[in-house]
């Protein structure tokens, strides 16, 4: 890697909001040994932006959801619908972001899928469901090729962290089980993309559109609220505080502040050893 390279993607990770001081990082390896870097596993790649999901998507359950439901606020599935009041369950601004993720011309492919979903169409069958079964039993991340569609695949284990999810499954019309508790495995976020292995360069586009999906998905979600009758105050403050939400850039500086220093640890890591 080109030092013009190097200089580029640490750019785009400052731009992107991981900054070098929110915490302090591990001692950083020397420059020379970052630029020595051509190849990054697709599998460091896969945990680097898992990371960045997994963050966000704790902040809203738990920050956003929670707490948002307790002043008023209403989260449902039917949130798209024109007359709906409600906002996004945390799986469907999962979903949300991976429907962005395809808009934009890096090709990644993001899923949650289960073995017991609410919708059938999320249910894993094939080879990802055996996958699967192997996540349940171990409760760690799988990493495969998929010689169907000739991709690289990442399954990270989606557990039930939150009562109100699990009682929201459990009660559910639909759902095919109704036995969930935390800390079971429900799904699997599942990740795909074409190459073995990536540039530094691929890498900052990796982050890149993982982060800017998951900021557009909760942009649509504060758009939503905006037409209410009564909307919250949309700024800094959050739903702990009273009948606000926060803004974008509001909610992804908390993402930053929450994992900055073991994202940029992670993609230097990646640089280094790749």
């Amino acid at each position: 890697m080109t030092k013009r390279t190097f200089i580029v993607l640490l750019g785009v990770i400052v731009l992107l909001g991981i900054y070098l001081f929110v915490t302090a990082p591990n001692k950083l390896p020397s420059q020379s040994s970052i630029i020595s870097a051509s190849k990054i596993p697709i599998e460091q790649a896969f945990r680097i932006i898992a990371q960045q999901q997994s963050i966000a998507r704790s902040i809203y359950t738990s920050e956003i959801v929670g707490p948002g439901k307790r002043v008023g606020l209403k989260f449902g599935e039917h949130w798209k619908e024109d007359e709906s009041e409600e906002g996004p369950l945390p799986a469907l601004l999962l979903r949300e972001a991976a429907a962005n993720i395809t808009k934009t011309n890096v090709p990644i492919a993001l899923f949650l899928g289960s073995d017991f979903p609410i919708a059938p169409s999320n249910k894993f069958i094939g080879n990802q469901a055996k996958q699967f079964e192997v996540v349940k039993e171990t409760r760690r991340p799988v990493f495969f090729e998929s010689l169907d569609t000739d991709t690289h695949i990442a399954m990270f284990p989606d557990f039930s962290e939150a009562q109100p999810c699990v009682s929201c499954h459990n009660n559910h019309p639909d759902s095919p089980k109704t036995d969930w508790t935390t800390k079971d495995v429900m799904g699997a976020t599942t990740w795909a993309y074409p190459k073995a292995a990536v540039s530094p360069d691929e890498l900052a586009a990796m982050i890149y559109s993982v982060r800017h999906s998951l900021k557009k998905a909760y942009g649509s979600y504060l758009e939503k609220v905006g037409n209410l009758h009564t909307p919250p105050e949309i700024g800094v403050s959050w739903p702990r505080d009273g009948f606000f939400l926060p803004s974008t850039d509001a909610f992804m500086a908390e993402v930053d502040r929450r994992g900055a220093a073991e994202a940029l640890n992670a993609v230097l890591e990646a640089l280094k050893g790749g």
